[in-house]
């Protein structure tokens, strides 16, 4: 039985470090082997047991409302938040959480993160209140780290030798506490949690690449070429 059944797709960005790969196309469709990326991030959530899943969207909003639809071909129901202004990472999550339907847990899952990570085993590390992270080990974008783990919760002692993935589980009541339709990081509830010792972390070690950097684009598009062989 799955437990997490609820997502929200973080696909609102403006995708500025693609430059002219997203000039005429969103982020969410940029092709990885012939399949938009987005729908490589619905495949996994619903291939894990979640079919609510709610998507912001911004740049190139009707390209990606248009490809989606409302998700019947990925067995899914997809609800839409649209920003005329950009809410940031927070409050684009905790706008669309006003879209599903009532829950005790969501995944946050960036549109632009091509993993397989273990979504029902980060649920179950994720406390009564709080959150839970994917970490990975600090990639060469990154090397200096966002956190450490100290006996299972996230900290931001030194060294950190990890990475926050993009991809995190949320008890709701941790992002109600914040307003809907308004502009913060998600790194605001999230140190908020760290610091009451309701954050913990599960490390994912397989393949993970941030596709809004044009490396990772490419490597990804590679990945995924040589598994469909």
């Amino acid at each position: 039985m799955f437990g997490i059944q609820r997502a929200i797709i973080l696909a609102a960005g403006k995708g500025t470090r693609l430059k002219t790969f997203t000039q005429h196309k969103p982020k969410a469709l940029m092709l990885i082997a012939g399949e938009p990326a987005i729908a490589r991030v619905i495949r996994h959530l619903v291939s894990n047991g979640i079919h609510d899943i709610a998507i912001n969207v911004h740049h190139h909003a009707r390209q990606i409302q248009e490809y989606i639809g409302h998700g019947a071909k990925f067995n899914a129901n997809i609800y839409y938040s649209y920003e005329e202004q950009l809410l940031d990472s927070g409050g684009g999550a905790r706008t669309a959480l006003d879209l599903l339907p009532s829950g005790e847990t969501v995944l946050i899952h960036n549109t632009d993160i091509m993993a397989h990570t273990n979504i029902q085993d980060l649920e179950q590390t994720c406390p009564a209140q709080g959150c839970a992270l994917a970490l990975v080990p600090n990639p060469k974008h990154n090397t200096q780290g966002d956190f450490s783990l100290q006996n299972g919760l996230v900290s931001t002692a030194q060294p950190t030798p990890y990475t926050f993935s993009g991809v995190s589980v949320w008890r709701d009541e941790a992002l109600l506490t914040y307003p809907s339709q308004t502009k913060f990081s998600l790194l605001e509830p999230m140190r908020e949690q760290i610091e009451k010792q309701h954050c913990t972390g599960m490390v994912h070690r397989g393949h993970w690449f941030d596709i809004g950097r044009p490396r990772d684009l490419i490597q990804a598009h590679f990945y995924y070429s040589q598994e469909a062989l």
